[in-house]
């Protein structure tokens, strides 16, 4: 069974910057690919970023580029997520996202993926 922990989220302060990590174990290939979606309080789930390591494919909602960066540590089953330049806008809950093998279709939509994360808050104060 895959499993998907986030940690990392708290409170900043606008401009602020914070680091969150997404523990990935029973994926037999386990950080192949990636993606990190957020919501906010009566929002949809929106996607962030998505990375594929084999592949090449890179790609960053506009509201974050330029900020955000997703990377990985294949020894510790981990993908991150650098969050810099932090606005009040990015306060919401933040997820990692995967299916058992790679995403297969459009990977800024949520239903394309199989597993989940518990979400890490993150909230940004001016």
């Amino acid at each position: 069974q895959v499993q998907l922990v986030e940690s990392g989220g708290g409170l900043v302060q606008t401009g602020g910057s914070l680091t969150l990590s997404c523990v990935v174990s029973g994926r037999t290939f386990s950080t192949d690919d990636m993606g990190w979606f957020r919501q906010a309080p009566g929002k949809e789930r929106e996607f962030v970023t998505y990375r594929n390591w084999n592949s090449g494919i890179l790609s960053y909602a506009d509201s974050v580029k330029g900020r955000f960066t997703i990377s990985r540590d294949n020894a510790k089953n981990t993908v991150y997520l650098q969050m810099n330049s932090l606005k009040s806008d990015d306060t919401a809950v933040y997820y990692c996202a995967c299916t058992r093998s790679t995403v297969v279709g459009d990977y800024t939509i949520p239903r394309n993926y199989d597993y989940w994360g518990q979400g890490t808050q993150v909230t940004v104060s001016s």
